[in-house]
């Protein structure tokens, strides 16, 4: 199998707020209850095919506690692309504020690459309690490629939000 590009993406976000959980959702299909903490980060290695060719695409999964951002930017060195993580859980509203700190940080070491938003854990709130507005009217002012409302635990809208990002990686640089 030919390999056309190499794509390094990194998942950043808040700790716990499901990073691991929605790559494992994605590369493999399954859901771990469990949480456990990333130390430092982890990266997990997937080959796509996308319009009759195939991209290799290595998942960045970078801790979000404070005590490792010391060790960010050496993680965020050639990233191609950025996937930005907030919980929609209850009691996770501080991992949107969040967000813009997030956005700032991948900006300043990676210049100007394409960035998504993921809003996870859709699951555990009622539909109607998602402040949509708020969220999109981030998504514009920060020029997000777009936000997708996943949930790693039941798959709503994981392989739709990934491959916003892979799609748009792989169409940018095949006309490059």
């Amino acid at each position: 199998m030919k390999v056309e590009f190499v794509f390094k993406i990194c998942v950043i976000g808040n700790g716990g707020v499901g990073k691991t959980s929605l790559i494992r959702k994605y590369t493999k299909g399954s859901f771990q209850k469990e949480y456990i903490k990333t130390l430092g980060a982890q990266f997990s290695k997937y080959d796509e095919k996308i319009e009759g060719g195939t991209v290799r695409l290595f998942f960045w999964d970078i801790a979000g506690q404070e005590q490792f951002s010391f060790m960010r930017p050496t993680f965020y060195k050639g990233s191609k692309a950025a996937i930005i993580v907030f919980s929609h859980g209850p009691g996770e509203e501080k991992s949107f504020d969040a967000v813009p700190e997030w956005h700032d940080d991948i900006k300043k070491y990676c210049g100007d690459i394409p960035i998504i938003l993921f809003g996870n854990k859709i699951d555990l709130v009622i539909k109607e309690k998602i402040d949509d507005e708020t969220v999109q009217k981030l998504a514009e002012e920060r020029n997000f490629l777009g936000y997708y409302k996943t949930s790693a635990k039941t798959g709503v809208g994981v392989y739709e939000a990934f491959q916003a990002i892979i799609k748009n990686l792989y169409n940018r640089y095949k006309e490059s």
